[in-house]
């Protein structure tokens, strides 16, 4: 039988079965009130000394998969009423907490019905840059212990009324707890209590009057339903001997599709064999919006997520497998809100042709039983995967396995992201076992700004723009730098590699003296453009297609100056020209070893969305600068708590197989590698040095202005762009052929640079330099000491020749190179040891 199958057939047992009546049968426990509460909840068995019962809510999103219109629907009905109760006024003041982590979903949608007010719910995930507001117990919950830990320290000492809302009701324990604790600390005069479900007893039932007495404060209760559970005497004994004999007397045929193998339906045990595709889907999720509310959630937060899910729910929708019907969002533990969200936007956007249903994960051990009359039909266990404070465990995901899905997308927090989860017996796997397609959805994890961090400057310069500052048109790029074109910064090439490579000076913190092209070398440059034009045209074009379909519609262009800054300004004429956008393009530094310019970081998260933010370069080599843009953008958000900038680099030639956006991966000649300045808009490479460069400043760059009579910027950018009518098909081919390839990086080229290195006694992969790009960067700027090249390379490498003889560098052919050519700097160099015969040859 198919999992379809036997997802049909559960559905067609169960209807008009309560999915209590398994438990009530056995133990004799059962509801009363409200004739909604067999609508709202089902029974199941969980492995709990405290309590033996669990309700659980068909509404809430947490055990059973609903739809997420229905789910939210509930909380924000909920918010409405507590409105209505409160008065607009009231209601403009008051705060909504949530509990962790049943409740986080659940409030945040109270928050939302209630329309103006900032949410936060409690945690169990302890943050040690955020001070703690308070805290308080669950004394029944399976993990106890509850942190408050607002970003904002002000946000709970305000004197209007706190909303606190819980899925459930049952004694009043906790939400007196909370309250205690909390009116010491923030004295108010108001509180309302809402839930799903107020199943209090009648012993309970007067508790919350008294306490409001006690304490001087009026407290209001909010519910959908309310009722009573009846217990039989000795319950919780039999519950556990009940739990007990399932767990270890359940087997399961081998045919049995609806849990894990050879387990029944409790999914202990071996996992099956992942046999479901995983791929990732990008949200772009939007800047400085946290991930849920355990930080604080703002009306403005608000605000800006409701402007981004539609355009995340259309990505997710265009991942879908062709001919889904059938589609689970999973969210992941306290991280509720953020895949609800998402869930309700993609039902919205998909329509009903598609079954959208909503659920998580979940701490909670409870027994599965395939049973219609039992809430909780299949389990799915595996570790967890956010390395929790209280150690490793086991978690849950209920009711997944054997429903039938088409496919699932998993939403997890990005400290969730982890090998954990992509272990063999993480959840992506076990989720693969049961399930044809998984998508994996990953919200950048909130860090607040810590109270240590250095200060942002109070206000950064504007972008400098030609003709001021380089010789490409205003519009065509914004340079995010400082201008130093009055200071002297240049130095002879054999010096700035001694002290490179002696450890007394970085390379950014000098310029090489500014090569000027022979009259015969100016002949190959034109040459080599004529004949690659159309090339360039093609993988600029490929590579902004690709940007546009997987990366962002409205896409920032933001070039890594200065070798990216010629593409970028050619990608943003592609789409331009192919698609009538007008897309921002800016430069910034990056610095090997030092990272990315962060205060240009700055100003681009105050002007941009960092989701819509491509980071762009010419080419790749061995890989280095995607890794160092990727570290320093790790240590962005670790020291200013922005989120959202993508570290994956656009790049016109990836010969070194280190990124998935490029345009072609074939290492050939790019013309503008053939020059400096003169082809990169007179602007020099960049520059940080302390006495420069100060913490509030951008990078540092010149403007040659001097080399105006020798600048080949426009014509080069021209006589690509005029290519674009003629190679339109051949790009919609080739994008079309790259979008469906798989283009993961592979590192090959890494790879060969380590092997080169040894081969060669170097033993240092920053004096190997791969590609034409790469190595003609080494004859311009730096001490060459030999080139090798693949055998039977041909005109790609003309000017590389030329260079080498004008150098006395000899060139290698080697073969079997991955590359065209590789540039090798002379090792341990001092000067007057330059190439093989010792002798230095100057520029």
């Amino acid at each position: 039988m198919t999992e379809r199958a036997h997802a049909e057939g559960h559905a067609e047992e169960g209807a008009g079965a309560w999915s209590g009546s398994w438990v009530a049968e056995r133990l004799g426990v059962g509801l009363t009130g409200d004739e909604a509460l067999t609508g709202l909840l089902g029974l199941a068995l969980r492995r709990n000394p405290k309590r033996a019962h669990l309700l659980v809510s068909n509404v809430l999103g947490k055990h059973v998969p609903q739809s997420p219109s229905v789910v939210h629907g509930h909380g924000v009905a909920l918010g409405r009423r507590v409105r209505d109760l409160l008065g607009a006024e009231a209601a403009e003041r008051a705060v909504v907490l949530g509990y962790a982590e049943t409740a986080t979903g659940l409030g945040h949608s109270v928050a939302d019905g209630l329309g103006s007010a900032p949410y936060l719910h409690s945690t169990r995930r302890p943050v040690a840059t955020v001070a703690r507001a308070g805290g308080f117990e669950e004394s029944h919950s399976h993990a106890t212990s509850h942190l408050l830990l607002p970003e904002d320290p002000a946000l709970l000492a305000g004197d209007g009324p706190l909303v606190l809302v819980d899925d459930e009701f049952s004694t009043g324990n906790t939400v007196l707890n909370t309250v205690r604790a909390l009116h010491e600390r923030y004295p108010r005069k108001r509180y309302v209590v809402v839930a799903l479900v107020d199943m209090r007893s009648p012993a309970d039932a007067g508790r919350l009057d008294d306490f409001a007495r006690e304490i001087g404060a009026r407290v209001d209760l909010v519910t959908t339903a309310s009722g009573t559970v009846q217990l039989p005497p000795g319950v919780l004994e039999k519950g556990q001997e009940l739990v007990a004999r399932h767990e270890t007397a359940v087997t399961e045929p081998a045919t049995e599709p609806a849990t894990e193998p050879t387990t029944g339906p409790t999914g202990r045990g071996p996992a099956a064999a992942p046999s479901g595709t995983v791929r990732r889907v990008e949200l772009h999720w939007p800047r400085d919006v946290p991930d849920g509310g355990r930080h604080g959630f703002t009306p403005a937060h608000r605000a800006r997520l409701e402007a981004a899910l539609p355009a995340m729910a259309a990505r997710i929708a265009e991942a879908l497998p062709a001919g889904a019907r059938r589609v689970l969002v999973l969210g992941f533990e306290e991280l509720m809100y953020a895949p609800l969200r998402l869930a309700h936007a993609l039902e919205q956007t998909v329509g009903g042709d598609v079954a959208v249903r909503y659920s998580t994960t979940t701490r909670s051990p409870v027994l599965a039983v395939d049973d219609p009359g039992y809430a909780i039909r299949t389990r799915l266990v595996f570790p967890a995967h956010d390395d929790p404070a209280d150690g490793p465990g086991e978690r849950y995901a209920y009711n997944v396995a054997g429903a039938g899905f088409d496919a699932v997308v998993a939403v997890v927090d990005s400290i969730a992201d982890t090998p954990a989860l992509h272990a063999p017996d993480g959840l992506k796997d076990r989720l693969a076992a049961h399930v044809p397609h998984v998508l994996l959805a990953v919200v950048p994890s909130y860090v607040p700004r810590s109270p240590h961090a250095p200060e942002r400057p109070s206000m950064l310069p504007e972008p400098l723009r030609g003709p001021d500052f380089s010789s490409y048109a205003p519009d065509e790029v914004g340079w995010l730098l400082q201008d130093l074109s009055d200071v002297t910064l240049e130095a002879p090439t054999e010096e700035r590699e001694e002290a490179i490579q002696s450890g007394g000076a970085h390379y950014a913190e000098s310029l090489p003296v500014e090569y000027q092209p022979s009259e015969q070398y100016q002949q190959l440059f034109h040459a080599a453009l004529e004949t690659s034009a159309a090339r360039l045209a093609r993988a600029v074009g490929a590579v902004t297609e690709i940007v546009l379909a997987e990366r962002s519609p409205r896409p920032v262009l933001v070039s890594l100056a200065r070798a990216g800054t010629p593409v970028g300004v050619l990608m943003r004429r592609w789409a331009q020209y192919r698609h009538g956008l007008d897309l921002p393009h800016y430069a910034v530094s990056i610095v090997r070893g030092r990272g990315i310019d962060a205060n240009a970081l700055r100003w681009l998260a105050d002007h941009h969305d960092p989701a819509d933010v491509i980071f762009v370069d010419g080419w790749t080599g061995k890989g280095a600068i995607t890794r160092e843009l990727a570290a320093a953008l790790r240590a962005f958000e670790d020291s200013d708590g922005i989120t959202g900038f993508d570290p994956e680099i656009a790049v016109l030639a990836d010969p070194g197989s280190c990124v998935r956006t490029y345009g072609t991966r074939d290492d050939f000649l790019i013309p503008s590698a053939c020059l400096n300045s003169t082809v990169s808009g007179l602007i020099s490479r960049t520059v940080l040095r302390a006495d420069l460069v100060g913490p509030h400043d951008f990078h540092g760059a010149k403007f040659y202005r001097e080399l105006a009579g020798a600048d080949l910027s426009p014509a080069f950018l021209d006589a690509v762009s005029a290519r674009f009518p003629e190679v339109t098909e051949a790009v919609d081919a080739q994008a079309k052929d790259l979008l469906s390839a798989d283009r993961a990086p592979t590192w090959e080229g890494w790879a060969a640079v380590e092997r080169i290195s040894e081969e060669y006694g170097i033993h240092d992969v920053n004096l190997v330099k791969p590609g034409v790009g790469e190595t003609t960067r080494v004859m311009l700027r730096r001490v060459p000491w030999k080139v090798l090249a693949r055998a039977g390379a041909g005109a790609d490498l003309d000017h590389v020749r030329l260079l080498a003889q004008q150098r006395g560098v000899p060139v290698e052919e080697v073969a079997d190179l991955p590359y065209t050519c590789v540039g090798l700097i002379h090792p341990q160099y001092t000067r007057g040891a330059t190439g093989a015969d010792g002798k230095a040859v100057t520029l």
